[in-house]
């Protein structure tokens, strides 16, 4: 019989460091959905379900559950996907199971992140309660006050809502119990692996002096704390908490993706990393380290002139597609229309008429749109 494991979604190299996020109650991996692509460059970034909540099954946990629970559940995933030792991040509950496996299996963990989470959740009868309510009426009450319990006045992500909303009751209370019984304060100098804390300092279910409690007990803690950030840190402060996650993991600077993004534009490298599988990870890691990470940041040429150049170059081999996206590129770099006309009449020369002919008319539509 095939063990049933937790849903989860891998990306980056399979050759690369393991990094696995965690969750908080009541939202699915998609809490990492603005974090994950990136830090997939240089690592196996693998995120997981909660029991009952996105596309994890409600019973791999039942009545009276605790993190120990949890984490055994992460446990078997890394090791169905050949993962002995990894780096881990968590939010909330997913911070508590990164805490219970430094605590209980520090051989499996080489470096620690806890985000917006606690060595302890201000005890156990708010949780049994919540636990006692849910079981008897479900969701929608809690999913309701979503937004004032994880954001700042003002802000949302309708899809971590929804989550919320569809999570299943019996494993969501579960999830509750876990939280009533967990209490790692007496062990948390038992960590010595590299350890990071964030904290949002708008955050009501967690707020700074709780990270502070751990970063004081854990050895060579960092603490970072987050202005206007509160529980969903990584929903609501993207940047703030990938560039301390980049920092604690280590490993080179990540200017490809930040080159890319600059001359390629957002929307163009995020369609390219919501496609990304691992088939074409690899491919996607040798674009943003060499590509981007070397020949682009080279300061030799200036980005105009290496529009310039990569503008004959795609006509030169009939990339026509690519030459769309790189007359964007060249907007973007500063040159103007009638400059880029004058690179493709060059091409009519020493490329031919007919390959000019084409190049022009895929320049005219991108320009158009522009215009319009």
């Amino acid at each position: 019989m095939t063990e049933k494991l937790l849903n989860h979604r891998a990306e980056g190299p399979t050759t690369a460091p393991p990094l696995i996020l965690g969750p908080s109650l009541g939202t699915s991996y998609a809490l990492w959905d603005k974090i994950a692509p990136e830090l997939s460059i240089g690592h196996r970034v693998i995120r997981w379900d909660l029991p009952g909540h996105g596309g994890s099954a409600a019973d791999l946990i039942g009545p009276g559950a605790t993190v120990g629970d949890l984490a055994e559940l992460v446990l078997a995933l890394a090791d169905s996907l050949g993962v002995e030792r990894f780096a881990y991040a968590g939010v909330s509950l997913g911070g508590a199971v990164g805490l219970h496996l430094a605590v209980n299996h520090p051989e499996r963990v080489s470096s620690l992140a806890v985000i917006c989470s606690s060595a302890h959740f201000n005890g156990s009868k708010p949780w049994e309660e919540r636990a006692e309510r849910v079981r008897r009426e479900g969701l929608q009450w809690l999913a309701e006050s979503a937004d004032a319990r994880w954001f700042t006045p003002g802000f949302t992500v309708p899809e971590l809502v929804r989550d919320h909303r569809d999570a299943d009751p019996e494993a969501y209370a579960a999830c509750c119990d876990a939280l009533a019984a967990f209490d790692l304060r007496d062990r948390l100098d038992g960590i010595h692996v590299p350890t990071l804390l964030v904290a949002g300092r708008e955050d009501p279910a967690t707020p700074p002096a709780h990270l502070r409690e751990i970063a004081d007990a854990v050895p060579g803690a960092a603490l970072v704390e987050l202005p206007g950030a509160s529980h969903l840190a990584p929903a609501q402060c993207p940047e703030a908490v990938l560039t301390a996650l980049r920092a604690h993991l280590g490993g080179p600077a990540p200017r490809g993706m930040e080159v890319r993004r600059e001359v390629l534009g957002d929307a163009h490298v995020d369609r390219a990393q919501a496609r990304q599988t691992p088939f074409t990870a690899r491919f996607q890691d040798f674009i943003s380290r060499y590509a981007w990470g070397e020949i682009w940041t080279d300061p030799t040429l200036t980005r105009r002139e290496r529009s310039m150049i990569t503008l004959t170059a795609l006509v030169a081999h009939g990339h026509y597609d690519e030459l769309a996206m790189h007359v964007r590129a060249a907007r973007r770099n500063g040159l103007t229309p009638e400059e880029i006309g004058a690179v493709l009449l060059q091409t009519a020369v020493y490329c031919g008429v007919p390959a000019a002919n084409s190049a022009f008319a895929a320049a005219q539509r991108v320009l158009a749109e522009d215009e319009g």
